[in-house]
């Protein structure tokens, strides 16, 4: 069974950085990728970062050059480093593991079958 757990999330003021971890356990595909993704308040969920077994990524244009997204596979865990945070970024962030769709698709939610529990993200201003 697989499992993803997300931690790190806090409240930090604008300008701000925090790193979440997601730790993976109970899957082993050849060809996966893992994702994060974020809901805020009264939105939609939307993608955030892709990377595949590969180490190749894909941002969403909010955040990029502002997040970075990266894996350790010794520790099955997913990271995101999010810099120069703005009160835009507030959400709940949840992390997601699938076998990889097309790449023009790495930012979709409903690709990825495996979701963890979110971890929250405040940033006032």
């Amino acid at each position: 069974q697989v499992q993803l757990v997300a931690s790190g999330g806090g409240a930090v003021q604008t300008g701000g950085s925090l790193r979440l971890s997601c730790t993976a356990s109970g899957y082993s595909m050849s060809r996966r990728c893992m994702a994060w993704f974020r809901q805020g308040p009264g939105k939609g969920r939307e993608g955030v970062a892709t990377i595949d077994n590969d180490e190749n990524t894909v941002y969403a244009i909010s955040v990029k050059g502002r997040f970075t997204i990266s894996q350790d596979n010794a520790r099955n865990t997913l990271y995101l480093q999010m810099n120069s945070l703005g009160p835009e970024d507030t959400a709940m962030y949840y992390c997601a593991a699938d076998f990889c769709p097309v790449r023009s698709r790495w930012l979709l939610p409903r690709e990825y079958r495996f979701r963890g529990h979110g971890t929250q993200v405040t940033v006032s201003s």
